[in-house]
């Protein structure tokens, strides 16, 4: 099978502009229920979640408890955390003022994975978990300082305009995109549901207008195909959505008569952590899965459960510098319990776990509240996980639309097929 080649370069900036992804962990599922680290998708509540005439005081203050009693290092980047109280708790008049002091406070942290949400953010990642997810249906990203249109999800209101894989984004509702970052466009062409969007776009040397309602969106997280009789593909686009796990069983359904399955991982940044339990589950006869540590440093070990079924054929992982997180908790467990062999290149490397905690006002914050460890006991924060079997793309590969990767792995099951 080719791949588009605009997902594997190097240098790729891509954004989902049909919800809001979230690099996070954790989730309620029915076998797992009763573990110890509270899921992300388990809203914290508090007593001023539905209030919002709180104060901008209070609004820090709730931020500043939240974060003593909360995060994953209980010595807070080694500082006096009432130190942060002290400095700010009189002199914040506005809600500026509160947003300036928070992110300050938060910062000090050196930690990029916990920050405040606006109230946008924090609906955008749990109308995320959720499945409710909004926009046109475009994935964009910035190559050569250009940005342009990388994937068109089937059905949706960029579908049905016309929009093309390939297509340059000129300017979204007059705003023109040259020198633009790739935030600034998703914010652009974000909006309010079934408002209109205007896009310019530049294809084959003419500029062309589109004018799109956004729309609710339904996005599958899981794609299968049979590359030929023998060898099944699953390609896991996200762990993010409560329907990942049904997405994956039905696919694994759909080429379970083949003798071999490659599950690409590439791409996906992560998204609920019982979701890559769940699917490391699946192929994993018994075990340790991953290994969770909280602020106490005790440490929790999510093992193989009794499962129905468990594919146990010849099994390739892809992988490359975007597998992140949830993607990082499949591949280390397949690795480790030496059930599958990764080809591809070395993973990004988070191996920390946040929670979704709701504030005041309608926003939330991302708070990271513990790490993980591979089954051998790797702490695989900013260091990544190394594939068994190293493979690149080339210029010409991009060129030639090959995916020289995919082609590997799928002589690779060929060769353990036999």
């Amino acid at each position: 099978m080719k791949r588009n080649m605009f997902k594997r370069i190097k240098q790729l900036q891509l954004i989902f502009l049909c919800l809001c992804l979230a690099i996070l962990f954790g989730a309620t599922f029915e076998n797992y229920k009763q573990a110890q680290i509270e899921r992300i998708n388990e809203i914290s509540s508090n007593s001023y979640v539905n209030n919002e005439n709180v104060s901008p005081k209070d609004l820090f203050l709730e931020s500043w408890l939240l974060v003593k009693q909360s995060y994953a290092e209980p010595h807070l980047n080694d500082q006096n955390w009432y130190r942060w109280k002290r400095r700010y708790v009189n002199k914040i008049k506005d809600n500026d003022d509160a947003y300036v002091a928070i992110n300050t406070m938060l910062a000090s942290l050196d930690d990029p994975y916990s920050r405040l949400l606006s109230k946008e953010e924090f609906e955008d990642q749990t109308n995320s978990i959720e499945s409710k997810m909004y926009g046109i249906g475009v994935n964009i990203a910035s190559v050569a300082g250009k940005i342009y249109i990388v994937n068109v999800i089937k059905g949706s209101p960029a579908d049905s305009s016309g929009l093309k894989q390939g297509d340059m984004l000129v300017s979204v509702d007059n705003h023109q995109i040259k020198g633009k970052s790739i935030f600034q466009v998703a914010q652009y062409i974000k909006g309010a549901l079934n408002e209109t969007v205007t896009l310019v776009i530049l294809r084959d040397g003419a500029n062309l207008t589109k004018k799109i309602k956004r729309a609710q969106i339904k996005v599958r997280t899981v794609e299968c195909q049979k590359l030929d009789k023998n060898t099944g593909y699953i390609h896991i686009l996200s762990f993010i959505g409560n329907e990942t796990p049904v997405e994956f069983i039905n696919a694994l359904n759909k080429v379970k008569d083949t003798k071999g399955l490659i599950l690409d991982l590439r791409g996906n940044t992560g998204g609920l952590f019982q979701n890559a339990v769940f699917v490391a589950n699946i192929f994993l006869k018994n075990g340790d899965i991953v290994s969770v540590i909280g602020r106490d440093g005790q440490s929790s070990s999510y093992s193989v459960k009794d499962n129905e079924f468990v594919y146990d054929k010849p099994l390739v992982v892809l992988v490359d510098g975007d597998s992140a997180s949830a993607s990082e908790i499949v591949s280390g467990a397949l690795k480790d319990n030496n059930r599958a062999k990764i080809v591809g290149t070395k993973t990004f490397g988070k191996g920390v776990v946040q929670k979704i905690y709701a504030l005041p006002n309608k926003m939330g914050m991302n708070l990271t509240i513990a790490k993980y460890l591979t089954p051998s006991g790797r702490d695989i924060n900013e260091k990544g996980i190394e594939p068994d079997y190293e493979v690149t793309f080339t210029r010409d590969d991009v060129n030639k639309n090959f995916d020289r990767q995919l082609e590997f792995a799928k002589n690779l099951i060929a060769k353990q097929i036999k």
